[in-house]
Order: structure tokens, then sequence, then C-alpha cells
């Protein structure tokens, strides 16, 4: 029925477009359902997915709290052979625990390459995983990881030029956050290596949240904004009316992101080189890619994490 309705609406004062909710690698009819259902453990519902043969040891180095609801986790890595592309998570692996969790790191693949860590950001629930990072977990705690996830930022030297725009909800933050901070390390690189490296186009992160104290890394974020002038910031908040004043941030928009947001922020990109990443509630998928399609943007642009 939705699809159905989605084509109905999109074809209004534009070309009828076929259903555009495609994951990173294909189009398939259908995979919106496994959007809604919430059934099945992270390794059912990404049994599709590319995933590494690396299962290795992973440290807690360091906890710390980023919003009520929301903790950090840093994790040494000992094994050379690990790694992940921006955007990717890891199967998360606890002794004594039979589910496994799936998270999207935070963090980038410099951090990794070059320190060793790789870090996580994990919002509060009753699942078990979830559960023990924030009321079991310790420094020193253990556990196991593998890489996975189709949903990526990876672009090589040669390559053209890409524009990005990344569209966060809640927690859906962290692969976005991930590559955010993975242009910044490639604009730096090239600013070393001049024309022999790959040059990032325009980034522009949409992020929505429930209220300020959930935005998370915003002051992080502001600051990688300072250092590359073609990346920016704008944040909304869905369920908050009053803020401090003065602030040591830029007052947030009341209300979601809109499709009048989207077709203003596209204008400024450069059509079909840029790149839409969405990461959120299922239903922020479905109403931010509905919107982009109806921009006419194409669905092979348009990227999401289906099971988030």
């Amino acid at each position: 029925m939705f699809v159905g309705r989605l084509r109905q609406a999109c074809s209004r004062g534009t070309k009828t477009r076929r259903w555009p909710f495609v994951s990173c690698c294909c189009y398939l009819p259908g995979r919106m359902a496994k959007l809604h259902s919430g059934k099945g453990d992270h390794l059912d519902r990404t049994k599709e997915n590319t995933r590494q043969q690396i299962l290795t040891e992973a440290v807690v180095e360091s906890i710390c709290d980023l919003s009520p609801t929301v903790k950090s986790l840093s994790l040494r890595v000992n094994n050379e052979e690990f790694s992940f592309k921006a955007g990717q998570w890891v199967d998360f692996f606890i002794p004594s625990i039979k589910t496994v969790g799936g998270y999207s790191m935070s963090s980038a693949p410099h951090k990794l390459e070059h320190q060793g860590i790789l870090e996580l950001a994990v919002k509060f629930s009753q699942h078990p995983p979830a559960k023990w990072v924030h009321t079991q977990c310790q420094v020193g705690s253990k556990v196991r990881m593998r890489v996975g996830g189709d949903f990526n930022f990876d672009p090589q030297d040669g390559d053209q030029s890409k524009d990005l725009l990344l569209i966060a909800g809640g927690v859906g933050i962290n692969p976005l956050y991930s590559i955010v901070q993975h242009v910044v390390d490639l604009h730096r690189v090239s600013l070393q290596r001049g024309e022999t490296a790959y040059k990032p186009g325009r980034t522009v992160l949409l992020y929505s949240a429930r209220d300020e104290g959930e935005l998370l890394f915003r002051e992080q974020i502001l600051r990688l904004c300072q250092e590359v002038p073609d990346m920016s910031l704008q944040c909304f908040v869905t369920q908050q009316q009053e803020f401090k004043n003065p602030s040591q941030f830029p007052r947030p928009k009341v209300g979601r992101i809109t499709q009048e947001v989207l077709k203003a922020e596209l204008s400024g990109l450069h059509g079909d080189q840029t790149l839409s990443y969405i990461c959120g509630p299922p239903p922020m998928i479905e109403s931010m890619a509905h919107h982009l399609s109806c921009l006419g943007v194409d669905s092979a642009n348009i990227k999401f994490e289906k099971w988030w």
C-alpha cells in the first residue's frame, strides 16, 4: 500500500519514478518491509549484507556519557588486518551474552589505522547488548567484533569528486559522523598531496534529534566545519521549544527536516554528482527518501542503513 501511495505522490508535478528506496548495493522491491518489522536479531536482519571474515578481540579503553541516553565506547584493537570503511558497523559479541549487537562506528578509519582505536556510541535500551554497555561494561572489558555493511563512503584516488548530503536522526548520526570525519581526513590528504589525491566535494549534514541534549557530537562537527570550508551542519529539534540564552552553539531549528529544507540544500550541490546518505528511525528514512525522490534525486544516489 505504501509503495502505491508513494508512486502516486511522486508523480504529481514530476515524472513518475520507480520505487526509490534502494540499499547501497542494489534495487530490490519490498526491502522497506525490513525497516518496519524490527523482528529477528541483528545477525538475521543483516544476513544479506557484506561481512568480513575477521573476528577480532577488542578491549574497552574508555567509557563516557554523550547524552543522558547514549554512552561512547573507545575500544583498542590489536589486529592490523582489522579495518573498516566510514559508515560501516560491527557485529558486537559480548562474553556470557548470547544476543549479538550491531553498532555503527562513530570514529573514522584513520583513527583505527593510526591509533588502533575504534569508537561506538550506544543508546540505552533493554536489548541485552545495549543494556550491558550501560550497566555492566567497564574499562578493561573484552569483546569480539566483526565488520560488515554496505552503507559506506570510500572514494579512491582518481575518483570524481562527489558532494554529500547526510541526513541523520537521533543516534543515527553515528555512521554519518564517521563519514564526516573521513571527509575531513580526505581533505587533509588532498592538501598534502595535491592533484594525485581524491578531493572531497561539498558536504552538508542535516541532523535531527528530540532535543539539544541528544544532538551528539555537535561541538566536534562544528569544529570540523571550521576546518573545511565546504562542510556545513544544520540542526533540528522536534520536542523542544525553549533554549538557553546565550548558548555556545547556533540555535537549532524547531521542527522536522522538510522537503523544502532538502530542496534548498540540494540547490547548492552538484545534481548527479551528489550522494545522499540517510540513517535514523525507519519512518524518518522513508520520509527523507520519499522527499529526495520527489525532488528528482536518482534512486541510485540515495543510500540508507535499512536495518537500523
